[in-house]
């Protein structure tokens, strides 16, 4: 039996070359917005819609610099404890640190909003396609943290725990690795194979499905996740984690309900934006 024997040494840092440095959790977040576009161009192509190959690209870069953003100001409003109020230049070093999926997701939806409306795209197709391949990108996350030796869980003696140095050297649960699997690879393969099914389920299933996913595998995930030891316990038994991971699960199920009752169809361009 290997009980406490799995200790993480690895180096975050993945390239240097004189000043040039590159970290995993760099390369992480380029693997995922490549996942994201190369999957939401198949899709496309497998539900026969007419949204080009640059259409989709500049949504994309949208989606990413909507992401960057609101993952960052998310942390800092959220888990920043007061820390960026005395210290604002590190705002944005975002290399020291320091995202939030829910500001994440919140920014890429307004990112992909404005990308929408100004080429004239369904947003909510195009939403739903994202939902499908963002899952990559958080698989691809949280392999960053695991090497980075962050975000780690609470200590535990089960056969896989794990002790990280930065975690003091207790054998602990490898939560990185329980959300890269759930909320990575179980929920892609949810979604991708339903994708697969045509016609296509109505608009806003995908992303309704996807945010209801992601609030319950964050919501139970966070219980044996230690909390930001800036912040603790909130209210002495919840984290800032399944706070913000409880509307998401609401809010899923509510557009879920929509999107079951209105049944539109997929589908590319806006009604008074057709390129026909």
């Amino acid at each position: 039996m290997w009980l406490n024997t799995i200790y993480q040494a690895l180096d975050p840092v993945a390239l240097s070359i004189g000043p040039l440095v590159i970290r995993w959790y760099g390369i992480a977040y380029l693997l995922g917005f490549i996942a994201t576009g190369a999957i939401m161009w198949q899709t496309i192509k497998h539900w026969k819609l007419r949204i080009s190959f640059d259409d989709l690209l500049m949504v994309i870069l949208g989606c990413a610099i909507g992401l960057l953003i609101g993952a960052r100001l998310f942390y800092v409003v959220f888990y920043g404890a007061g820390y960026y109020l005395e210290n604002p230049l590190e705002i944005i070093m975002l290399n020291h640190g320091g995202m939030s999926f829910h500001g994440g997701l919140i920014g890429a939806i307004v990112g992909g909003y404005i990308s929408a409306r100004y080429l004239n795209l369904s947003f909510v197709t195009l939403a739903d396609l994202a939902a499908i391949g963002a899952p990559t990108g958080l698989f691809f996350g949280r392999i960053a943290n695991f090497i980075n030796g962050e975000l780690w869980g609470k200590p535990t003696d089960l056969p896989w725990a794990v002790a990280f140095e930065s975690g003091g050297g207790i054998f602990r649960h490898p939560s990185q690795l329980y959300e890269a699997t759930l909320e990575g690879l179980v929920i892609f393969i949810i979604l991708f194979a339903i994708s697969r099914k045509l016609p296509p389920k109505p608009q806003g299933f995908f992303i309704g499905l996807f945010i209801t996913l992601y609030g319950v595998f964050r919501f139970l995930i966070e219980f044996v996740r230690v909390p930001d030891a800036q912040l603790g316990y909130l209210f002495g038994f919840i984290t800032m984690g399944q706070i913000l991971s409880l509307p998401l699960i609401v809010i899923g199920i509510v557009i879920l309900l929509v999107s079951r009752r209105w049944g539109f169809p997929q589908r590319d361009y806006t009604v008074y934006g057709s390129k026909e």
